[in-house]
């Protein structure tokens, strides 16, 4: 049976307050609606209401800075919160003022009613504690897409758990920075946060790297090392790339998800560990296990709560923020303050970005550092796109018996016209030379169908040095599942 409740609304939009008290009121529940916090306060210190569910934003106070009083009143109450101003910093103060959920508007109603139902059915959570050292202009993560939306709340309503997370997505769309988030944001935040990449370390060295040897343990090791689960102790360990983890030390992480210990590399004395540990990859999992390549019960031991995070194809309408969050970094590393056009956005908005946004900031701080005019044109983002790596499904091609050196030619010659006379800043050597790795790495590992051994050798290359650089440089490439 479907519970019902007397429900206390807040808004200062009429038409939202006539909306909720048109759907609730069909659901079954008493509603009572006011425009301003001052009467819900009145109503909520006089002990009415089941539920409440209010805006964030209100003429004469804030509800986050009401939430903290009435979870100190009633802190069984559950309190919805609705806000227009959906990022990411949003939500996690909903969460730690000790909000039930929390809405971006417009929101869904038959979400909502949803949400109300689960509020008055569940037993009342425990009050959060509240941090006071939250800015919006710290703001981890950037977007107020409905697929942002979405990382947000799950994010929201992980902090204060030791949950493992299972965090997949292509390359370059910030698996680390939300891994960061749920450190930094959670329980753990006074603890170490510790990054490993399985991909950027030799096969056989990582045993030793995540759980450290004793001295004497093998050939070189003459004393003994701490390994990330020792240095991670109290706080989070980020497993990065986990697919790439060889069988042996996936054996022995199922033994520390299990029973919570582990020993060192030649040691006998089992340690005992306390670490939150976040995993990600880029690839598909399940595809190893069918092929052998990774466990089966590893892979539900870690993918606990799974987390996919949207490449920025699927999530166009953030890019206008992430460039002015690039721009103001650039900004303050002592870069000219610049802005996009709005011709260049929508260009921006309709190429694929195969590198995600990592390949999108590569992109803000090329223009900012190349370019000197203050908003950047459409023609400018086009040749940008049009010389991308891989480019737009619209832009334009180069000839086919155009040599590399008349294609950086060209590129240079558009450079050098951009600053109408002057000469660019100091430094072009070095800046060229970085913008032609990205296309080297890229077209060598898709030629070698992404296998990292053949590609080293064509490049020439140590395989640690080239997975360094697929690493730095977020290059997304077609990874052949055989690589060794």
């Amino acid at each position: 049976m479907t519970p019902r409740g007397n429900i206390l609304v807040a808004d200062d939009d009429a038409a939202i307050r006539t909306v909720l008290n048109q759907a609730l009121s069909r659901s079954g529940h008493e509603v009572r609606v006011t425009s301003n916090a001052a009467t819900l306060w009145r109503w909520v210190a006089a002990g009415e209401g089941d539920l409440v569910i209010t805006d964030v934003v209100m003429p004469d106070e804030n509800a986050f800075d009401m939430l903290p009083r009435i979870k100190k009143a009633r802190p069984e109450l559950p309190v919805i919160v609705m806000s227009a101003q959906n990022t990411f910093m949003t939500a996690i103060r909903a969460s730690e003022a000790g909000a039930y959920e929390y809405l971006p508007k417009p929101f869904d109603l038959t979400e909502l009613l949803n949400i109300v139902t689960r509020a008055l059915s569940e037993p009342k959570r425990p009050k959060l504690e509240q941090r006071q050292d939250d800015q919006p202009e710290a703001m981890p993560l950037i977007g107020r897409s409905a697929a942002m939306q979405d990382i947000y709340r799950m994010l929201a309503r992980m902090m204060q758990t030791d949950l493992t997370v299972m965090i997949s997505g292509e390359s370059g769309t910030g698996k680390e920075l939300v891994a960061r988030a749920l450190h930094e944001y959670g329980r753990r935040r006074n603890g170490p946060f510790v990054a490993i990449n399985m991909a950027a370390i030799p096969r056989d060295l990582i045993e030793s790297e995540l759980f450290g040897h004793e001295k004497g343990a093998f050939t070189g090791a003459q004393n003994r090392s701490t390994g990330r689960f020792e240095q991670a102790e109290g706080g989070t360990l980020f497993l990065d790339e986990i697919g790439d983890m060889p069988m042996e030390a996936q054996t022995r992480l199922l033994r520390v998800l299990q029973q919570g210990e582990y020993t060192t590399v030649g040691g006998r004395t089992p340690i005992k560990t306390d670490v939150r540990i976040v995993a990600a990859t880029n690839k598909d999992l399940r595809a190893g296990i069918a092929q052998g390549l990774f466990r089966e019960d590893l892979f539900y031991r870690l993918n606990v709560v799974p987390l996919r995070l949207p490449p920025l194809r699927e999530r166009s309408e953030d890019i206008a923020d992430l460039a002015r969050h690039f721009f103001k970094r650039a900004e303050s590393e002592g870069l000219q303050a610049k802005r996009i056009s709005s011709g260049g956005l929508e260009l921006m908005k309709r190429y694929p970005w195969p590198g995600n946004v990592r390949e999108l900031e590569n992109l803000i701080r090329r223009l900012a550092a190349l370019y000197p005019q203050d908003e950047i044109s459409t023609e400018i983002i086009e040749a940008e796109l049009r010389t991308s790596p891989e480019p737009a499904p619209e832009g334009g091609t180069m000839p086919d018996d155009l040599s590399i050196g008349q294609a950086v030619e060209m590129f240079l010659q558009r450079y050098f016209a951009s600053f109408g006379g002057d000469l660019p800043p100091p430094g072009l050597y070095d800046r060229i030379l970085a913008e032609v790795e990205y296309p080297l790495v890229l077209a060598s590992m898709t030629a070698t169908r992404g296998n990292q051994i053949k590609a080293a050798e064509l490049l020439g290359l140590n395989r640690n040095t080239l997975r360094k650089k697929i690493r730095e440089l977020g290059v997304n490439v077609y990874r052949n599942s055989k690589q060794s």
